[in-house]
């Protein structure tokens, strides 16, 4: 980890917002770690810092800044407030994830995804494929923890705050549920 990283997982830590313990996280798979960013977005100043530090490592002008419901949503408004642009972002209707509330992306809009911890990657390309297919023009990712394993790959450029690998394990391979140990699922898809 570099040193900025290192000074913005102190402020996520000091905000309640780095757990530790066993939990289901929303891809399925288990980890002794989970980043609670709704911790950090309770704290409008030390928020704003984050945000404002994660602007700047966006190297394109931008209209739109999207999120995914729930995650995503305050940090899109205020990733926006930073890059003077629109802020908007998708939910769940049923299983599928949509713009509502009269949210729209004009053809070639430039647009970031934000996203507060991207794991695996999937509700942020669930909300690429919106924006693809209302012909708006991605420019990147951007996240508060980006805690991909090296193998996962994105499809457009990834902007993050704190790099951080944290072991993940499939549950039937989980050495926490090996132990006895039950997962818990602290985030907006679970308790």
């Amino acid at each position: 980890m570099e040193d900025k990283d290192i000074y913005f997982l102190s402020i996520m830590k000091k905000c309640q917002a780095v757990l530790e313990g066993h939990f289901l996280l929303s891809s399925g798979l288990h980890s002794n770690k989970y980043f609670q960013c709704a911790q950090l977005f309770q704290y409008p100043d030390e928020s704003a810092k984050l945000m404002q530090e994660l602007a700047t490592k966006i190297p394109h002008q931008v209209d739109v800044v999207i999120g995914p419901a729930l995650g995503g949503i305050i940090m899109a408004y205020e990733l926006a407030r930073f890059l003077k642009a629109r802020a908007i972002f998708a939910e769940r209707e049923g299983l599928e994830m949509r713009l509502r509330r009269n949210f729209h992306i004009n053809h070639g809009e430039k647009v970031i995804v934000a996203e507060d911890v991207v794991t695996t990657g999937k509700s942020t390309m669930e909300v690429i494929k919106i924006v693809e297919n209302l012909g708006g023009d991605i420019k990147g990712i951007t996240c508060v923890i980006d805690r991909r394993n090296p193998e996962i790959k994105l499809l457009f450029p990834v902007y993050s705050l704190i790099k951080i690998e944290v072991e993940t394990y499939k549950p039937e391979e989980c050495p926490l549920c090996l132990l006895g140990s039950s997962a818990v699922k602290p985030g907006s898809r679970g308790i």
